[in-house]
């Protein structure tokens, strides 16, 4: 027999690529049950509200322990939920939701949004990453840039809702996160998402709502902080918009 040979059918070589074959066999099945931590598990169609639906690719449940001294459970099996207005469009589990009641904050479609912990996310130095600029010391918005603030703000009508009163920005990725309004209406401030804002030199204009509907933008706890759910809750608002702030944008095109 040749070196390196066992028998006169297996050799070394042959059983490294063996045992390479089990080793990545067994990193792509860890990966797949990983990677069905976030969002799972799901529910069954044909029992909404149901118990969840367990087993492979579903991952066993496991504890993480955060930097807070707080815990993390995922998957969760009895994660909360955002509230939902729907009704089923017929008898059949394929049919869509047809959302119900206030299109706007329905939750469904256009302005679904995850029930992220209602806590600010943070930095590793215990401050939230996002900060209204009038907190913040060596931040400010370019030279090179219009500064919006005290620029008036228009819904998607080309109404006055409000002016620019500070900008928050996302402290880790160097970027603006919100326009913050003050509403001419009822004094209240409110956070337009910077990517539904186009920002020009004499004006900021909203993308998807109309002037109007500034009033009904879901509003902060703390007047400097914004929560991971409060981010969700307000960008599901204006996304909602894109659809539901009038009753044609729903229709077909054709």
């Amino acid at each position: 027999m040749q070196i390196g040979a066992i028998t006169g059918y297996v050799d070394l070589a042959q059983i490294i690529l063996y045992m390479f074959w089990l080793f990545f066999a067994g990193i792509i099945f860890y990966l797949v049950l990983e990677g069905h931590r976030e969002g799972y598990p799901m529910e069954s169609e044909e029992r909404p509200g149901s118990a969840a639906i367990t087993g492979w690719p579903i991952p066993s449940p496991k504890t993480f322990k955060l930097a807070s001294g707080k815990e993390v459970t995922v998957p969760e099996l009895n994660r909360p939920e955002p509230p939902l207005a729907t009704r089923r469009d017929g008898m059949s589990f394929g049919n869509p939701y047809i959302p119900t009641g206030d299109l706007m904050t329905s939750g469904v479609g256009a302005g679904a949004y995850a029930m992220r912990a209602d806590v600010p996310d943070m930095d590793l130095h215990g401050h939230p990453i996002i900060r209204p600029l009038r907190v913040l010391d060596g931040f400010d918005v370019s030279k090179n840039d219009t500064d919006p603030r005290g620029l008036p703000v228009l819904g998607t009508d080309n109404k006055v809702a409000g002016k620019v009163v500070d900008m928050w920005v996302d402290t880790c990725e160097m970027m603006f996160r919100f326009v913050e309004i003050k509403l001419d209406t009822s004094g209240q401030h409110v956070l337009l998402p910077v990517p539904f804002a186009r920002i020009k030199k004499d004006s900021v204009k909203a993308h998807s709502i109309y002037a109007a509907q500034f009033a009904n933008v879901p509003k902060l706890r703390n007047a400097d902080q914004v929560t991971m759910l409060e981010e969700e809750k307000i960008s599901a608002y204006y996304g909602a918009g894109t659809m539901y702030a009038d009753p044609t944008r729903a229709e077909p095109l054709l």
